[in-house]
């Protein structure tokens, strides 16, 4: 049973700190919304959005589904 309970630190652990990077990040490009420092467009921010939500909803895919299909897509504007 230790193996099991080495599993689970190691995953709180790493997903611990993969969240916290996320969510920091996250918050960065929230800052790219001060006007008076960057211009964008509403097709920039529509795209932007969509990119973050897919790739949230694909981590809930593999964790609802043991298929391991990863894809390496990348966001560009």
């Amino acid at each position: 049973m230790g193996d099991v309970s080495e599993k689970r630190e190691k995953f709180v652990k790493l997903a611990e700190g993969r969240a916290q990077v996320a969510l920091e990040a996250i918050r960065k490009i929230g800052n790219l919304s001060n006007r008076r420092a960057y211009e964008y467009s509403d097709a920039d921010i529509k795209k932007l959005i969509k990119a973050l939500r897919d790739a949230t909803s694909e981590v809930e895919r593999k964790f609802s589904s043991s298929a391991e299909n990863s894809s390496g897509n990348k966001f560009k504007l």
